[in-house]
């Protein structure tokens, strides 16, 4: 089921980008390793009825405590556990009330900080003059990029 969930569900009908899914995978990499230890279980004999809520809770306080990841971050895991679930109890209607509990879990708030932008000043101040080395132009060409088509760095990476 996780092997159709990738590469049915996220890459053919979603159309999700490679980095959402290499997201989806690396949590749910995680989750399956922290669950076979809890469980004394391999990932291939486990059941959607072991995914419990009080698994997926200790899965989250792991990532916080032990991995020390931020509450976004967790989060984001639990995101990519939800969409699995989500499509799991589509496929395995016996399973579907088991699912229903274990995404019952709630996401964890937090203090959304301020965001600043900086001014046009600012931004010139910051792209200044390319010095007259090779990677100091490469690095004022890749700044102005950024800044004249708002694109992320892992879009200019792949362009």
């Amino acid at each position: 089921m996780v092997q159709t969930f990738f590469t049915e569900y996220l890459v053919a009908q979603r159309a999700l980008s490679p980095q959402t899914v290499a997201c989806y995978r690396d949590a749910l990499l995680l989750f399956l390793h922290f669950a076979c230890r809890q469980l004394g279980k391999e990932p291939t004999t486990m059941r959607l009825a072991d995914i419990q809520p009080n698994l997926i809770l200790a899965f989250l306080d792991y990532l916080e405590q032990d991995r020390k990841n931020s509450v976004r971050s967790r989060n984001l895991r639990l995101t990519a556990l939800r969409a699995f679930l989500k499509f799991a109890g589509r496929r395995d209607v016996a399973s579907l009330h088991c699912v229903e509990r274990a995404l019952a879990v709630p996401m964890k708030r937090f203090e959304r900080p301020m965001l600043n932008y900086l001014t046009r000043a600012e931004m010139v101040a910051v792209l200044g003059q390319p010095g007259e080395s090779w990677s100091s132009r490469r690095d004022h060409l890749l700044l102005t990029m950024l800044y004249n088509t708002g694109a992320r760095v892992s879009e200019i990476i792949g362009v």
